[in-house]
């Protein structure tokens, strides 16, 4: 499918000095779901095929099996995508439901259909499955069944930081389907970089879980109404393509992606100063005990 070029000097690009969109490589992120998850949905196929016939026990049990290996399949996807979440953030909690796990069970279930729809007993049918399910345990591994942090931080903090950038990432998700929704690449396009820029003030509350506070009402009440207007948008956009409803969109990520610039780099600044009050502080106690620091070393 052809795309519009969404240049500097194309006709919707910002010749006029406007601020320009980041790097596309700027925060990329590699898609987890890889070909071998992808793979997982031919053995369904094949087995549904096969069953044709099987007669009608067998038709039923392959038709069965077919599905629940297809649904394993996409709950694989989904528990590959919480993975790279997890593993993405500093603060994290561990997967309310353990998907590959889940996704290896119906795998099993999936295999030991398969096994009775060819003739196969119960005795047959069962190591099949408990096979299938270790293969697939093996292949993609398991969930990461413990929450992540930071050393320092209290487990409390922790689970506040986490349940505010859960929150933030739904948000940040569904203005990504607006803007998909509303059909428009430039719009598409420029989402993804407050999307960008909004991160970096995730990432940096979780480095520093103590800013938090400051941050709580980008990460909560801003991004909400972000949201709500990017459904709005798409709504209007959407339906007439509106010149206007677009300009009107664009300038308030404009505003939103320089007021949370704004704060990112505020927390930065304030994380450096609580930084050299902490070696003052340092450098005082030991200078009390009689050591003598060089600080052209500075």
């Amino acid at each position: 499918m052809a795309e519009r070029f969404g240049g500097r000097y194309s006709p919707e690009g910002r010749p006029d000095g406007g601020k320009a969109a980041p790097p596309a490589y700027e925060a990329a992120r590699v898609n987890p779901v890889g070909a071998r998850a992808n793979m997982m949905f031919l053995p369904p196929v094949a087995l549904a095929f096969a069953s044709l016939g099987a007669g009608a026990t067998g038709l039923v049990t392959g038709l069965a099996g077919a599905g629940i290996w297809a649904a394993g399949a996409v709950v694989l996807r989904e528990g590959l995508k919480a993975e790279a979440e997890y593993h993405a953030r500093k603060i994290a909690r561990r997967p309310a439901l353990p998907r590959k796990y889940l996704a290896a069970m119906l795998a099993a279930i999936g295999t030991g259909l398969a096994a009775l729809t060819h003739g196969g007993g119960l005795i047959e049918g069962a190591l099949f499955a408990i096979a299938g399910g270790g293969l697939h345990i093996a292949a993609f591994g398991g969930d990461p069944m413990r929450a992540k942090g930071l050393e320092h931080v209290d487990a409390f903090q922790q689970d506040r930081v986490a349940r505010v950038v859960d929150e933030a990432e739904e948000y940040l998700a569904a203005m990504a389907e607006a803007a998909r929704r509303a059909g428009d690449r430039g719009v598409e396009a420029r989402v993804e970089g407050f999307q960008t820029t909004a991160r970096k003030l995730i990432r940096t509350v979780e480095d520093d879980p103590r800013d938090l506070t400051a941050a709580r009402k980008y990460l909560g009440v801003y991004l909400m109404g972000a949201r709500d207007a990017a459904m709005r948008f798409a709504d209007i956009y959407s339906r007439s393509r509106d010149a206007r409803a677009k300009s009107d969109f664009l300038a308030l990520l404009d505003d939103l992606e320089s007021s949370f610039g704004k704060k990112t780099e505020t927390l930065l600044i304030d994380a450096n100063s609580d930084l050299q009050i902490e070696i003052d502080v340092l450098r005082d106690r030991l200078s009390r005990e009689g050591v003598v620091l060089d600080r052209q070393a500075d």
